[in-house]
């Protein structure tokens, strides 16, 4: 089965842990979260993986060579050119996730014990475009799903700005929930995201981000949460969160 890390960030909110090294190096209880990523990844099924890489990119491509791809094989999506945003990256990987089957997306700041194959399997009996990994949690900024878990829009309750355009909003309408980093994307969804690219730019590569076009093609295409309770989720991009994590792998 095929994955995608997005390992390509900056790490700002984690300086100084990352003034000389890529944030999915950045060690969670004496192991990189990367490293960490992968072994679940590789736990649950997942044998073809693509990591991108921008900030001390080659640190990463040395650790995995290192580390002998950790006897799945691995490709770079190199972006130490450009840094292009989740949607970008993805589709700048394109080479290596068609095909016929979804392939399953993770942040390498994302760890968690989620049965990544159950998630998997559900994407594929609901034959949808895309799966989303949600959850109940205080924020700003919520997806919102109907009754059948599809994706219908997407609201800021700071500004009580609402898209898609002309979606109307009544509370108690939809389970508002926010995203966790983690979906599982079936490859005929790339035409639209090349369009939705070309309508950003004309060049070769682009810089967005997935989650707004999600929410642009939620009517064209089936997107839908998964929403599961038993499991442990930790953002390690922070240095309040990177230290729950560690307490709680260690």
């Amino acid at each position: 089965m095929k994955a995608m890390i997005f390992a390509a960030g900056l790490g700002t909110r984690l300086r100084p842990l990352t003034n000389d090294r890529p944030k999915a190096l950045v060690e969670v209880a004496g192991k990189p979260m990367l490293r960490r990523v992968i072994e679940n990844l590789v736990k649950h099924g997942f044998d073809d993986i693509v990591i991108n890489v921008h900030h001390f990119g080659e640190k990463i491509i040395d650790y995995v060579a290192e580390n002998n791809s950790f006897g799945v094989n691995i490709h770079i999506s190199d972006e130490r050119g450009l840094l292009l945003d989740t949607g970008g990256g993805i589709l700048k990987a394109r080479e290596w996730l068609c095909g016929d089957v979804p392939f399953l997306v993770h942040n390498a700041d994302i760890l968690t014990d989620l049965n990544l194959r159950d998630f998997y399997d559900y994407h594929c009996r609901h034959q949808a475009d895309a799966t989303l990994l949600t959850k109940e949690r205080v924020t700003a900024r919520y997806l919102l799903f109907d009754a059948d878990s599809r994706l219908s829009g997407w609201i800021n309750k700071s500004t009580g700005q609402v898209l898609p355009e002309g979606m109307e909003y009544h509370p108690g309408d939809f389970s508002e929930m926010a995203f966790g980093g983690v979906h599982v994307i079936s490859p005929r969804i790339f035409p639209a995201l090349e369009e939705y690219a070309h309508g950003i730019s004309d060049d070769d590569e682009v810089k967005f981000s997935i989650i707004p076009f999600y929410v642009a093609m939620c009517r064209r295409l089936k997107i839908m949460s998964y929403a599961p309770s038993d499991y442990r989720w930790f953002d390690v991009g922070k240095p309040e969160t990177l230290a729950l994590a560690a307490e709680a792998f260690r």
